[in-house]
């Protein structure tokens, strides 16, 4: 089996960490420790020591939920269908998970954001990935573009907020509530196409 490479180990370590206890109480030692790394090694890959890992943290860790949002809508010919999948599967994951933070990118942005300027940005960069692939997966599915962002903006928005209340609460409700709320909103836009309203101009198309 191959090697995991140093630098990859570090981002992986950086990012559970930064998923369970956030930015501030991440200390270099414990990322070091926790990717069996020497500590030069952080610098050797990483000039710009914690921040630089913890931004390779969140490109690397927001690729990948990238990635298992899109596999969890893509099965679903009908957005709302895929959105209140999606949103079941992360309240199951979540419980199971003992209510532990499920994102370490919403961690981080929500801690950081006036602090951290330029991991405020990353966070950003993540977030924007993560809406233009939804925006191409719902327009693919017949909404207009205008509204296929939108809607995954909403998405987005609505699963971080729903992450925060259901660990306060620990209670699934919230991602359910949530989930059903999007997928409402997903049938009203896709009842907007069906009736031939363009949602952009308000009118009828003929």
């Amino acid at each position: 089996m191959a090697r995991v490479k140093t630098d990859e180990r570090i981002a992986v370590a950086m990012a559970e960490l930064l998923r369970r206890q956030g930015y501030a109480a991440t200390g270099i030692k414990q990322v070091v420790e926790a990717a069996d790394a020497p500590i030069g090694s952080i610098y050797h890959h990483f000039a710009g020591g914690k921040r630089d890992v913890a931004a390779a943290a969140l490109r690397q860790s927001g690729a990948a939920y990238g990635e298992l949002v899109g596999m969890l809508l893509a099965p679903y010919d009908d957005p709302a269908e895929g959105i209140e999948a999606a949103f079941v599967a992360a309240a199951e994951t979540i419980e199971q998970g003992g209510w532990l933070n499920m994102c370490p990118v919403g961690t981080v942005a929500g801690e950081i954001a006036d602090a951290e300027p330029a991991l405020r940005e990353v966070a950003a960069e993540v977030m924007s990935s993560w809406i233009d692939a939804g925006t191409a997966l719902f327009a693919a599915r017949g909404l207009a573009p205008a509204d296929a962002r939108s809607l995954m903006s909403a998405v987005v928005s609505a699963l971080e907020g729903a992450f925060i209340v259901a660990r306060t609460q620990r209670s699934t409700g919230p991602l359910l509530a949530a989930g059903r709320a999007m997928g409402s909103y997903a049938r009203a836009l896709g009842a907007q196409v069906g009736s031939g309203a363009n949602s952009e101009s308000g009118e009828v198309l003929r």
